[in-house]
């Protein structure tokens, strides 16, 4: 080896000796920590929410249908002639307006008839009331002649034959027992005035049921006879009697919404309501005032209704709505978004980050959906921390770099 060879090998030694003490003693970097988020290279950055307990609440809009409070047939009770009609559609009655009036001859003369007897009855009352008093008076009368007759016999015996003291007394008995018949015939009398005047007051209802009035205050939606038609007694099913008009109360109104069967047990009484109503381009708002806690076997659906008050007038019976129900809250839930959760069919997994910043994934059971968070039954703890969002880059076993976003989702919700 020549001199100049050995200079060049110290000189290349003498470098690379240089080297190694200026990197053995630089500070360690983020990259040379085996534990920093960046000391891998394939860590991918993952937006992580955390599992928390909140009020779930939800919204339902329906389409629903707006109906009268009160919508009704009214038929005539008796049957008859109509003599006048007063009203036709469109008409606003009152409760209690005459509608219609209805010629009954023969209820006429059944009237009058009930009224002969009431007459008859009371005629017989008095006679019979005049036959009591005199049956008394003659009753009176022999007693007191036999009882002088008995005491004058007592006072002396053989003062007074005993014959005229039998016939006496005979007469005294005689005389009561009239008393008693005519009695029994004045009760008689008042009974047969009673069955007169129930008569009377039967066919008085009946005259009175010729007027056909109106039952509530409303419109007149359909008149369904005319002057002098012949209307049948509505009094039993199979009379076949048609209706003499339609009457409905549109001053308040029925807003009628099919309750889908998955939101049934969540609807009650009071709950808010805001109903659009296109064709007038207005919002109404009310609250839930009854439900039929039932479900229809064929469309499986609850009825539920909102009245609506109706004074002006601008709402129509038939007019379509778009309801929105405020359902029940359910304060505290532990809730996740939904946005974290994948379903499958009936099963629905959610993606976590373990301490050690490892995906995992987790079946949960799922409960109450609310517009942006899902009840959690099961499957999750609180302050759990959940993959939102591109879950399709993510795998079990991968280890990510999180990001909480947990606040700004909470500032965006309030």
């Amino acid at each position: 080896m020549t001199k100049k060879t050995v200079w060049i090998s110290i000189s290349i030694l003498a470098a690379l000796v240089l080297l190694a003490w200026r990197w053995m003693g630089r500070p360690p970097s983020k990259a040379d920590d085996p534990n920093h988020p960046e000391s891998g290279a394939n860590v991918t950055e993952a937006a992580v929410v955390r599992v928390e307990r909140r009020a779930l609440g939800n919204t339902l809009t329906i389409a629903g249908e707006f109906k009268p409070f009160q919508d009704v047939e009214v038929h005539a009770k008796v049957a008859g002639y109509i003599r006048n009609i007063n009203v036709d559609v469109g008409d606003h009655v009152r409760e209690g307006q005459v509608l219609a009036v209805l010629e009954v001859p023969e209820l006429a003369a059944e009237l009058s008839g009930a009224d002969a007897a009431v007459r008859r009855s009371e005629q017989e009352i008095r006679r019979a009331q005049s036959d009591l008093n005199r049956t008394q008076s003659a009753h009176a009368a022999a007693h007191s002649g036999y009882a002088r007759l008995k005491q004058a016999s007592d006072a002396r015996s053989g003062l007074v034959a005993q014959q005229e003291i039998d016939d006496s007394q005979a007469k005294d008995l005689e005389s009561e027992a009239q008393v008693s018949s005519a009695e029994a015939q004045l009760s008689a009398a008042r009974q047969q005035l009673e069955v007169a005047q129930a008569n009377q007051k039967q066919y008085n209802a009946l005259a009175n049921y010729s007027r056909i009035t109106a039952p509530f205050a409303g419109v007149i939606t359909a008149r369904l006879a005319d002057t002098g038609a012949l209307i049948q007694g509505g009094t039993s099913a199979s009379s076949g009697a048609g209706p003499v008009v339609r009457l409905a109360e549109v001053s308040k109104l029925r807003l009628v919404l099919p309750v889908p069967e998955s939101a049934a047990s969540q609807v009650h009484l009071g709950d808010p309501v805001k109903a659009h109503i296109q064709a007038l381009n207005q919002d109404f708002e009310g609250k839930v005032s009854r439900f039929s806690d039932s479900l229809d076997r064929q469309t499986r659906t609850m009825e539920t209704e909102i009245d609506f008050a109706n004074k002006d007038g601008r709402l129509i019976p038939g007019m379509y709505a778009e309801a929105t129900l405020s359902l029940a809250k359910n304060a505290s839930e532990l809730c996740v978004p939904l946005e974290a959760v994948a379903r499958n069919n009936n099963e629905a997994t959610v993606l976590t980050v373990n301490k050690n910043n490892e995906i995992e994934e987790r079946k949960i059971k799922l409960g109450f959906e609310g517009e942006a968070y899902v009840q959690v039954l099961s499957g999750v703890a609180e302050g759990d921390r959940l993959v939102i969002g591109g879950r399709s880059q993510f795998h079990p076993g991968q280890k990510v770099q999180p990001k909480d976003i947990s606040a700004k989702r909470t500032e965006t919700a309030t």
